[in-house]
């Protein structure tokens, strides 16, 4: 997924970007609500981590913004207020979920996997393709009951692809998943980790569609 991190705690921002970017996800990391409504128009984020304190506002205000705009990102609010009052107003403010500082890195991944399953219509985390058993919580996969190592990166083109079963995913789409601004992306990168996940699980696994982009199954 693309994710737009909103943390100005430097060293929690770099672990949680650290951490996330480990799982084969993009992420952009800012530290003010004007540089997040400025990344905001720029790129369709799939996922937003949000403070509630920011140097130039209130986590919340941009929140209830954001849903007055009809803009249905995925939000996970993260921060230290632990107040079930607050915890209430933010849930009703328009957050998906709410993480109190401070929390394992793990149920953060958990928490995230949670939410973009939900919005991608699919709550449960284990699904088949072809003669693979895939668990996207636990990012296990088996084939004929023997267990298949996928890297990061080709979990995380697997999931792009598996959000939009039956349906099309552009080359350009996939990569704006997996790299922040500012990445270097290399031309082929995407035919690398498709050719990557065919010889593993197996050559039907992944479908091209000439000069549109790729699918889950044949």
């Amino acid at each position: 997924m693309r994710v737009l991190l909103i943390e100005d705690d430097a060293i929690l921002g770099e672990a949680i970007h650290d951490h996330v970017v480990m799982q084969g996800h993009g992420v952009d990391w800012v530290k003010r609500l004007d540089e997040a409504a400025l990344a905001l128009d720029a790129v369709p984020y799939e996922l937003i981590l949000l403070d509630l304190n920011l140097p130039d506002g209130l986590g919340l205000n941009f929140l209830k913004t954001l849903r007055r705009g009809g803009n249905q990102v995925p939000v996970i609010i993260v921060t230290a207020q632990d107040q079930v009052a607050m915890r209430i107003e933010g849930l009703d403010s328009g957050a998906d979920d709410y993480l109190v500082k401070p929390f394992d890195l793990a149920e953060l991944r958990a928490r995230l996997s949670a939410v973009a399953r939900r919005y991608a219509g699919a709550p449960n985390p284990e699904t088949t393709l072809g003669d693979i058993t895939l668990d996207l919580t636990r990012k296990s996969a088996e084939r004929a009951g023997k267990p298949v190592d996928l890297t990061s990166r080709e979990w995380a083109v697997l999931e792009r692809l598996l959000r939009h079963r039956g349906g099309i995913v552009s080359k350009s789409d996939i990569e704006e998943s997996l790299y922040a601004f500012g990445a270097e992306v290399e031309s082929n990168t995407v035919e690398v980790y498709v050719s990557r996940l065919r010889k593993k699980i197996g050559a039907d696994a992944v479908t091209t569609v000439r000069g549109l982009g790729y699918k889950a199954g044949a």
